[in-house]
């Protein structure tokens, strides 16, 4: 935004102050002064600074505004404007007014003025030069008055030529509302480009027809011309969040949707509809206002800021003019010179240095707490004239559960030979997992929703590895997910994933490499639950979450002792390992990191227990048994029936083969048996395993195998 400094000087007396001093201010102030320009207009040479002003402050989008900014900012008084105090007649009068038309909600304030007896489009020189300093290239039509002040009060209004609409409809009644249409229908805007209107786009109307896109642009039917003698003028406030909407969805974006974008207030819209008429009267001096429809909410009004003394020192600090044995602090009496400086009313506890801080409607977007307004007093003092130093730490910050236990997971994932990975957490609306949680308006396709699972972001980059002949990627990542529940509320979780195999590996010199195999891979899972001293229960996958991603068939879910879920681990699907042309031998595990959190924390009291002196008797034990057989199930028969001293029961090997029923499997077990009390025998752990193996025939008609 390019602002003349003679134009900012109207305003504001600044005659005296070096261009150097404002812009350090402006800038300390929160306004970059991007460049400093030196123009020649008429003859007349000019200083211009372009100013680049924050999102959130719509109220400094104007030459008054920006003006009242600097003039809190240098502590200068503000001149007042010859029509400044016109305008009060009028806010009462309209005040009074009952015609009320339709609007929308998203509209806060509706108003439409018939201007008559208009003959001469002469602009002013002097408007011509400041639309020049500005930026603007004249037109020598309503246009300059339109941008002048858009420009001076930051309101942006929309001219009509009334005399065309009136013909259009054929009545000089007319009805105008603020509405969506309800049919799609087409609208040839004053750009001469067509826009496909429906339901989600606002409409200024006349009698049901479309005369201009709420707080866009206007109809090429009705725009004004050289021969335009009555005026149809609208003055409007739309909802920023709406303006965006419609303006991306059509992909029109003019000066008007930029200031309403901004969260433009009603506060000063009266003011300044009465400012662009007077210019217009400078040339027609017969000119005839009138009040068509008025439509108008109240303004909401914040609740009052408590601002509190000591909450200032405590986060601004001690000034510079503090010395090594004492801290000086802002002093009460220049905060409440500050807060007059803002305009902002306040009651003022001389005792307990407190203020009650009611803050203006225009800065009701940008302050809402108390540390909005201790940045505005920063801002006005210069942060710069704070002391720079270090918080003085009374203790040593201590590591809390999260981060102990995500430290302590990393450290077993490292150990097995991963790698940390990092993603975003919006993606796009993935083929592999439903993500549920969608944005409104994404910037772009890709980034469209939160994701609900980590897998997908690990295959795709295990996927992209592989293409650039990255063959030996395993890794794991921390992230949330989000989901929705039952009653569509948004649930976010922390979860720990990982992707690993598909690398072919020597187990021993004399073999030839090969794959990891699901046995493998489940021991791997297994040895880190055991390093984190968690023994879960492995469970059939039921859930559909994952039917794309996990193989139907060797994947599993692993539960707890209390029945909650701990997460998933899989082999990758093979439909998808063929799409993506990778390895089959993928496999995948995606766990709760608050159930981890929640298990150490209990174990975090740590129980010991004695350890046996005397020796291990360990036998091996091969059978044949039904595939449908769960080696859970087996593990409980065999420790059920093998007494006190039947300690451990580990699966060594799983044999399929021609020798073997198709329908049955070969296992053998190990099986470990140590007593606390003495020396067991092989005779006596001979009986135990006859028996055993006569539990395995009797209960599960397995055949032994010798």
């Amino acid at each position: 935004m390019q602002i003349p400094i003679s134009w900012v000087n109207e305003l504001v007396k600044i005659e005296t102050i070096q261009l150097d001093s404002i812009i350090e201010k402006l800038t300390l102030g929160g306004f970059e002064v991007e460049d400093i320009l030196e123009l020649e207009i008429n003859s007349q040479k000019q200083t211009v600074l372009d100013i680049s002003a924050t999102a959130n402050r719509s109220d400094s989008l104007s030459i008054q505004g920006l003006s009242a900014e600097i003039a809190a900012l240098l502590n200068e008084p503000a001149k007042i404007s010859k029509y400044a105090a016109q305008p009060k007649q009028w806010k009462q009068y309209l005040e009074m007014q009952t015609k009320s038309v339709q609007i929308d909600p998203n509209c806060s304030i509706f108003l439409a003025v018939v201007v008559e007896n208009f003959s001469k489009v002469n602009v002013p020189k002097w408007i011509t030069q400041k639309l020049l300093g500005s930026g603007i290239i004249p037109s020598n039509d309503l246009s300059d008055f339109q941008n002048y002040v858009l420009l001076e009060t930051g309101y942006p209004f929309c001219f009509y030529d009334f005399e065309k609409i009136c013909t259009e409809l054929k009545t000089s009644k007319l009805n105008l509302s603020i509405t969506s249409n309800l049919e799609k229908q087409e609208f040839i805007a004053s750009n001469n480009v067509t826009y496909e209107l429906d339901s989600s786009i606002l409409t200024v109307n006349a009698n049901s027809i479309p005369i201009g896109i709420a707080g866009l642009i206007e109809s090429t039917k009705f725009v004004c011309s050289d021969s335009t003698n009555t005026l149809l003028i609208e003055g409007s406030v739309f909802n920023a969040a709406k303006i965006r909407q419609q303006s991306r969805k059509i992909g029109l974006r003019t000066d008007r949707s930029a200031r309403y974008e901004k969260s433009l207030k009603n506060t000063y819209l009266v003011d300044s509809l009465y400012r662009l008429i007077s210019l217009l009267r400078i040339s027609n001096p017969n000119l005839v206002c009138k009040l068509y429809a008025i439509s108008q909410g109240s303004e909401q009004h914040q609740n009052p800021i408590l601002l509190r003394y000591e909450t200032i020192n405590e986060i601004l600090g001690p000034i510079n003019q503090s010395s090594a044995l004492s801290e000086n602090y802002i002093s009460p009496a220049l905060i409440t010179n500050y807060l007059n400086r803002l305009d902002f009313e306040y009651i003022h506890d001389e005792e307990n240095l407190t203020w009650v801080v009611t803050v203006p409607t225009v800065r009701g977007e940008d302050i809402t707490r108390e540390i909005d307004l201790i940045e505005e007093i920063g801002r006005l003092h210069g942060f710069n004239n704070f002391l720079t130093k270090l918080p003085k730490l009374k203790t040593v910050g201590r590591e809390d559960l999260n981060y102990q236990t995500r430290k302590k997971i990393t450290s077993c994932l490292l150990n097995l030979g991963l790698n940390e990975l990092i993603h975003y957490s919006l993606v796009n609306q993935s083929t592999f997992v439903d993500n549920e949680i969608r944005l409104v308006n994404p910037l772009v396709a890709d980034y469209s929703s939160l994701r609900s699972s980590l897998l997908p972001n690990l295959i795709k980059t295990l996927h992209e590895n592989l293409k650039q002949k990255n063959t030996s990627l395993e890794g794991f990542e921390f992230g949330h997910v989000f989901n929705t529940t039952l009653t569509t509320q948004f649930k976010e979780n922390e979860h720990v994933a990982c992707i690993f195999g598909g690398i072919k590996n020597r187990l021993d010199w004399s073999l030839e490499a090969t794959e990891l195999g699901w046995f493998e891979a489940k021991g791997k899972v297994e040895q880190l639950f055991k390093q984190l001293n968690i023994f879960p229960t492995w469970a059939k996958t039921s859930s559909e979450v994952f039917k794309d991603i996990l193989h139907p068939y060797r994947s599993a879910e692993l539960y707890l002792p209390d029945n909650s879920k701990l997460g998933v681990f899989g082999q990758i699907h093979p439909i998808l390992s063929n799409k993506l042309n990778i390895s089959s031998e993928i496999y995948l595990f995606e766990f709760d990191v608050e159930i981890i959190k929640s298990i150490i924390e209990k174990n975090r009291l740590i129980s010991y227990e004695e350890y046996s002196t005397y020796p291990k008797i360990i036998k091996d034990v091969s059978f044949i048994i039904e595939k449908n057989i769960s080696f859970k199930t087996i593990k409980e028969a065999l420790f059920l029936n093998g007494t006190e001293f039947l300690s451990e029961i580990n699966l060594l090997d799983e044999y399929r083969g021609s020798s073997i029923p198709k329908h049955q499997t070969s296992l053998c077990l190990q099986l470990t048996f140590q007593s606390n009390e003495k020396t067991l025998e092989n005779k006596e752990i001979e009986n135990i395993i006859s028996h055993l193996q006569l539990i395995l025939i009797n209960k599960f008609n397995a055949i032994i195998r010798t």
